[in-house]
């Protein structure tokens, strides 16, 4: 099997949009999904009644939460078996266990159904016209339109996921293991069982990673940083995390429990916080390398804090300063509802600027962006996660370092 490449976790995929019948208890207690024939491509077309494992989960766009999930069973059937006058009817039977899930949804939210080489279903709901929806049918490349539904098989290939696709993957608990990376073993001699401190582990990635050119593309040299780093960091987390399971937790002869879930979270929220300072130490490089000033964390009213601030502290401070000359950068690995955060760190700043690696914001946020007068960012290589709409309106790393440059000239002349 190859690792990192999503034909290797998935044979098929198919979505579609839920009707009233299928998660309304007022219309039907049947504890079915209906099984449309486009269906027949995903799980095929048996005489007898097939019983797959799946896990059921449900997400939506609330950042603070965890995705609920829950292990059962379905069953994909004919209805019409018995008929042999009529056509085939397929559908597909879930438990009364998995109504903890399926009964968050409602109609017109999400449905996507993958299934993996082991004969396993992830059953996947979402509300409609969020965030998630927008990224879960781009992951799969799906496009469920009209009350239709759309199926994908996965032909073996080996085209590795990038950054953002395997974050997504890891939301939902498909941790990918990937192959090694060629500087893992410089890395464990230099630090061993210990994670480097953020700002080192950043260089260590950028000088282990040769061929980055920030100047000519910025936005790809931003997406190779991380994508490197994270590599890295996945492999030194779990030769960490495997030494620290090896050793046990024991205390005064017996099991240390809080020992081990104060391990436990810190991993946790190590792998949470880790990302954010990537992206922040990997765009001062970038800014360095196009000779941009800059202020990182600089304060502004109230003690706010952009993560940076163009061309510095002291001229946001000299009310004197021409503040359409001034520019604000948060810079954020996901935003969804966080990106609010930004309107309030530079009162001075009418037109704020956030610069994201989360693909496929739904539209409504973005509008919403737009009407709050953020400006978001992306690197070029995830503008297709987008709706052409939204994609005439994003703008890349290097259109950003554009703009900063010209407002940085026009201050010295």
């Amino acid at each position: 099997m190859q690792s990192g490449i999503l034909s290797s976790f998935f044979e098929s995929a198919g979505a579609k949009y839920l009707s009233e019948v299928e998660v309304n208890r007022f219309f039907s207690n049947q504890h079915e999904f209906q099984g449309v024939s486009e269906f027949r491509n995903l799980l095929g077309t048996p005489a007898e009644r097939v019983e797959f494992p799946a896990t059921f989960y449900w997400l939506d766009d609330d950042e603070d939460a965890d995705p609920a999930f829950l292990e059962a069973s379905c069953t994909w059937y004919d209805a019409r078996l018995n008929q042999p006058d009529r056509s085939p009817e397929y559908r597909l039977y879930y438990p009364a266990a998995a109504d903890p899930i399926v009964q968050r949804a409602v109609a017109g939210d999400l449905l996507v159904i993958a299934k993996t080489p082991e004969q396993k279903l992830l059953i996947i709901l979402c509300p409609v016209n969020t965030t998630v929806e927008q990224q879960l049918l781009w992951l799969f490349g799906l496009n469920p339109r009209d009350n239709k539904v759309d199926v994908k098989p996965f032909q073996p290939d080996s085209t590795r996921l990038g950054f953002a696709a395997r974050s997504l993957l890891d939301d939902i608990g498909i941790g990918l293991v990937e192959p090694e990376p060629s500087a893992f073993e410089e890395l464990i001699s230099l630090y061993g069982n210990n994670f480097p401190k953020t700002s080192e582990f950043s260089k260590f990635a950028r000088d282990t990673l040769p061929g980055i050119n920030s100047l000519e593309s910025p936005d790809e040299a931003l997406i190779a940083w991380m994508d490197h780093e994270e590599a890295l960091f996945r492999h030194l987390e779990r030769h960490i995390v495997d030494t620290r399971l090896k050793a046990g937790f024991v205390k005064n002869g017996a099991v240390d429990v809080d020992g081990f879930t104060e391990f436990s979270l810190s991993v946790h929220n190590r792998r949470k916080s880790r990302a954010g300072w990537a992206l922040g130490h990997h765009l001062e490089i970038i800014l360095k390398d196009h000779g941009i000033r800059y202020a990182r964390e600089a304060f502004t009213e109230g003690r706010k804090k952009p993560d940076f601030l163009f061309p510095g502290q002291a001229e946001y401070g000299n009310i004197g300063y021409d503040a359409t000359l001034l520019t604000m950068l948060g810079a954020k690995r996901t935003c969804k509802d966080r990106w609010r955060q930004v309107l309030t760190e530079a009162d001075r700043i009418e037109n704020k600027h956030l610069l994201t690696l989360e693909p496929a914001i739904s539209a409504s946020q973005t509008d919403e962006m737009q009407s709050a007068k953020l400006q978001l960012i992306v690197p070029r290589s995830l503008f297709t996660s987008y709706h052409q709409a939204q994609q005439d309106w994003l703008m890349d790393v290097a259109g950003f370092i554009g703009l900063v440059r010209e407002r940085q000239v026009d201050i010295e002349q």
